[in-house]
């Protein structure tokens, strides 16, 4: 049976939110927020975190220690190297892609991307829900072999500046066969970010994520996410006129306005 490896990305050195993962909300680390509902995936075998050799950095190794999970180190700005040495050291089979600035990743569609993948049974190199504008930001799920990125790492030069990013080397490569699963109408929300790479951003999650929390309620699932937000409409706005370093790398759906 294929083996799934989960890894988050995240370091405490973000240029525009520095130490953003380990801001805490409702008296805990967002990172740990993250970890904790990734664990909740039926699919997922192993979760790692996967950040940097800069001491900056320790106080994410030792969270994931104490939250039971592996931690991979690696380098701070060739973060495609530091996911392909990753796999290759941990052996990874089947990777699923999460980033540290997304405390809501969504357990159940973390099961549907790998189910969709599995099902198919080969004939899909990549599946996401990421490379077009469609659920709301902050819950893209990317699904691949690890062996399909040390393949296109491969052909990725030492010095070429877009090695920051990882998965747009298949992502944006006609070498792969690529499926983009866009969100069903209940959760086309194009226009919602639930991200944190600014102070409003942070913000607008510590609103979100404390209002669940402080109601003893941990486990929430994107439904209930927007229902609270199209009650309570002006929190959804608060971080929607943010610019978006990744803009370039989405294809926008007709009728975007962000």
């Amino acid at each position: 049976m294929t083996q799934v490896t989960a890894t988050i990305q995240a370091r405490m050195g973000s240029s525009r939110l520095p130490g953003k993962v380990l801001k805490t909300i409702a008296g805990r680390p967002m990172l740990q927020i993250q970890i904790e509902r990734v664990l909740r995936s039926r699919l997922v075998d192993r979760v790692v975190v996967a950040t940097t050799t800069d001491p900056r950095d320790d106080a994410i190794a030792e969270l994931a220690e104490k939250t039971g999970i592996d931690c991979f180190r690696g380098s701070e700005d060739d973060v495609l190297g530091r996911i392909t040495d990753l796999i290759r050291a941990l052996g990874v089979e089947l990777h699923v892609e999460l980033i540290g600035d997304s405390p809501l990743s969504d357990p159940q569609i973390i099961d549907e991307m790998i189910g969709i993948f599995l099902k198919a049974d080969g004939a899909w190199d990549y599946v996401s829900n990421g490379t077009q504008l469609s659920y709301p930001s902050g819950m893209e799920v990317n699904v691949y072999p690890g062996a399909v990125l040390l393949d296109a790492e491969s052909r990725v030069a030492a010095d070429d500046p877009l090695r920051e990013h990882v998965d747009i080397h298949i992502s944006k490569n006609d070498r792969y066969k690529r499926l983009l699963v866009e969100a069903p109408a209940w959760f086309h929300r194009p226009n919602l970010f639930l991200e944190v790479d600014t102070e409003r951003d942070f913000e607008m999650m510590s609103q979100l994520i404390g209002h669940f929390l402080e109601r003893g309620c941990p486990h929430f699932g994107l439904g209930q996410i927007l229902d609270y937000l199209d009650r309570n409409p002006d929190l959804a706005a608060l971080n929607r006129d943010e610019p978006r370093s990744w803009w370039a790398f989405k294809e926008k759906p007709e009728g975007y306005r962000g």
